[in-house]
């Protein structure tokens, strides 16, 4: 008795197919993302191409809020840069006149507030933080 061992190599590439649907979804959010936050640094009278830089663009960011360039270590240390974070994004919404349930968004939708920043109509105010962390009022409709 001879028993001959046959491979199966019927593969339908369906998995091909879906990993590469999932890359192009993937692209099109960074790309989203890059311009979204290339226009929010615009609105804060920054260059865009800064957003693109690691690093550099938290340095850039914490700018835009008023902290001190020297945060840009805290960002580096565990768990305390979670709470670092969660003031830098509380400190930018307040930036673009909006309150803490913004910065909550801003916290746990990254993607989706970044979007709402740089293509909604949002106004920079300057940098809250270097006013005591209190956004100014919005100038009344005329």
């Amino acid at each position: 008795m001879h028993l001959v061992a046959q491979t199966v190599t019927d593969s339908s590439g369906g998995g091909g197919l879906f990993s590469g649907g999932f890359l192009v979804l993937w692209l099109v959010f960074v790309v989203l993302y890059i311009v979204a936050g290339w226009k929010m640094f615009e609105k804060a009278g920054q260059e865009g191409w800064k957003w693109i830089i690691p690093i550099y663009n938290w340095y850039i960011l914490l700018k835009i809020v008023g902290r001190p360039g020297w945060w840009l270590i805290l960002f580096l240390i565990p768990i305390v840069n979670f709470v670092v974070w969660i003031v830098v994004m509380l400190d930018l919404s307040n930036s673009f006149g909006h309150g803490v349930g913004f910065a909550i968004g801003l916290i746990l939708l990254a993607f989706i507030f970044f979007l709402i920043l740089g293509f909604g109509s949002d106004r920079y105010l300057g940098p809250t933080a270097a006013r005591g962390g209190t956004a100014p009022m919005p100038p009344a409709p005329r």
